[in-house]
């Protein structure tokens, strides 16, 4: 059996180990389905970006953890210890990033289309920069800060024009989306004139996303030269020095064996490279470099842990494995068609001989985990593994058919810890009246 996980290994009792922690004895104590992270891989990968950032950046950058791929007290205080910053792109991100004490100076606030409550919440709370999406939202805040008699720091978010997704990186291919502000349109010029004519606003960069799971360094090459030649645009023209240049995240993960990601330095080394090139030859300082990697950090670092229960062959057809989680706590098969490796716990070195569909508990004909998982011989009680669920999974779950929503537990040096608890079916009627 091949793991896509680095963090697992077989214990000597032939079991499926996390975090010096048997999952068998997990899923025992815990019950399933149950997340389960391991707390020095997502420590790891946090150290190899700010190294990354010291090493090709002079530490002149900030990495930023993009908590929508998993947001709770526990990440967020990891977070804190690590010395990175956090992007958040809802209220209740940014409320539970503050319930767990990160600082709100190293907060960024994304979004598309932040509510007014949410943008007083952000500037109450002293939200270091908000990444504005749209002039409603621009001209929105610049009244909420006027009222407060604050002045809000802000990054534009820019449609650079490239689809990170072809292997020509036709560089129009981004306009047809609902984030930002585009550059051929002349859209990003216009949006930042009008800014500086705004009292309460004070534009400090720019900031991009060119897309998710991307297993190439082009892509983010070329989004740098795009922006920085944006940024030498509008000193040029408006004498603005935009001092951050926002690049995002995306950096892909192994999810199946295929999956060939690049190593997370060599992303900051190739955009450092371009960088240095870009600003000499446009004779520009070079921008505090912020970077956002969020699937980067806790995919790798997570699986789901299920209970198999009814296997149902149907004779020349296929067979499904059902378990007791399904789209409910990981929507992302019937989202995404997203590919998964899963492995039973206690079986982990069995040949596997068998081939089946992974499918869930939900009344949905198609709330499938997995559609063809090869697997040995599963019986009903046997624990199965899905690997590298780290990233939204816990933030995609609901309640859908009133499910409860998985616990998650984080291991580490052999002990497993509560992070979240299970949800009962009172949190479920909570809101009920």
């Amino acid at each position: 059996m091949q793991f896509v996980m680095d963090c697992l290994r077989v214990n000597d009792s032939g079991n499926l180990e996390m975090g010096g922690c048997d999952l068998a004895k997990v899923a025992a104590e815990f019950s399933t389905p149950a997340y389960v992270m391991d707390e020095t891989t997502i420590r790891e990968n946090c150290r190899v970006y700010r190294r990354s950032v010291e090493e090709f950046y002079g530490g002149n950058g900030l990495v930023l953890y993009a908590s929508k791929a998993l947001s709770c007290k526990a990440i967020y205080r990891i977070m804190k210890e690590e010395g990175l910053g956090v992007d958040v792109v809802s209220g209740g991100e940014l409320y539970t990033a503050l319930q767990a004490d990160f600082p709100a100076e190293k907060i960024y606030f994304h979004g598309n289309n932040k509510t007014e409550e949410e943008l007083i919440f952000a500037l109450d709370n002293g939200v270091g920069r908000i990444v504005v999406d749209n002039r409603h939202e621009l001209e929105l805040l610049n009244r909420l800060a006027k009222e407060r008699d604050k002045t809000a720091k802000i990054l534009f978010r820019i449609k650079p024009g490239i689809d990170a997704h072809t292997h020509s990186f036709i560089q129009t291919g981004q306009i047809d989306s609902k984030f930002g502000v585009a550059l051929e349109t002349g859209e990003a010029e216009e949006i930042i004139r009008h800014a500086l004519t705004l009292s309460n606003i004070s534009v400090v960069g720019i900031h991009c996303h060119i897309g998710s799971q991307i297993f190439e360094l082009d892509p983010f090459r070329m989004a740098a030269k795009v922006m920085l030649g944006f940024m030498a645009k509008v000193r040029d023209t408006y004498g603005l020095s935009l001092g951050e240049l926002n690049l995002g995240g995306g950096f892909g993960i192994k999810y199946v064996e295929e999956d060939m990601p690049v190593d997370y330095e060599k992303y900051m080394e190739a955009v450092s490279q371009t960088v240095s090139e870009e600003c000499t030859r446009l004779n520009l300082e070079k921008p505090f470099i912020v970077m956002e990697p969020g699937r980067s950090i806790v995919a790798s670092a997570g699986l789901t842990l299920y209970t198999v229960g009814c296997i149902k062959e149907i004779p020349d057809v296929r067979t499904y494995l059902s378990v007791d989680g399904g789209m409910a706590d990981n929507p992302r098969h019937i989202m995404y068609g997203s590919e998964y490796e899963a492995v039973l716990v206690e079986k982990p070195l069995a040949p596997a001989d068998t081939t089946v569909t992974v499918a869930g508990r939900c009344c949905e004909s198609g709330d499938i985990l997995i559609q063809s998982a090869h697997l040995p011989k599963a019986e009903p009680g046997d624990i199965l593994a899905i690997q590298a669920t780290g990233a939204y999974h816990y933030s995609m779950a609901s309640n859908y058919n009133r499910i409860p929503r998985p616990p998650i537990i984080m291991v580490k040096d052999g002990k497993a810890t509560l992070a979240v608890r299970r949800e009962t079916y009172e949190d479920i009627l909570g809101c009920d009246l």
